[in-house]
């Protein structure tokens, strides 16, 4: 991603976390797990972008 975009990863945490919620709601087994890994890949984004901002 370019640097000088302000919205791309907080665009990109809202789709992943968009589509893990969708495919939580499609049905059990490798859909859970792929709305897990979904959600999961937002949250590591999310954490990430924290503690580079305090470190």
């Amino acid at each position: 991603m370019k640097k000088g975009s302000t919205f791309a990863v907080p665009g990109l945490v809202g789709a992943l976390t968009g589509a893990g919620l969708f495919m939580a709601l499609l049905g059990d087994g490798w859909w859970d797990t792929l709305a897990w890994v979904g959600m999961g890949i937002a949250a590591g984004l999310s954490i990430r972008g924290l503690m580079k901002r305090r470190g």
